[in-house]
């Protein structure tokens, strides 16, 4: 499964360090996640989430729409 980690993290020039303050994570087991070596827990995933307001589903890859459910409703 590919993620979107890595782009998100890129596209707003946040360093790996960065996110792993922000969401709680050893840095060299995030670059695991982003390289797809290491499986993420779903804890991870909701944190990556909020952090790029997103969905989880945009994360996973299930949706190509980056705005999250709650607020494409108020559109």
């Amino acid at each position: 499964m590919r993620l979107r980690i890595r782009e998100l993290r890129e596209d707003r020039d946040y360093t790996q360090k960065f996110v792993c303050e922000k969401i709680l994570c050893d840095q060299s087991l995030y670059s695991k996640y982003e390289l797809g070596k290491r499986e993420i827990p779903l804890h991870i995933i909701v944190k990556l989430a909020d952090l790029y307001e997103t969905s989880v589903d945009y994360l996973i890859g299930r949706t190509d729409d980056p705005i999250p459910f709650s607020q494409s409703k108020k559109r």
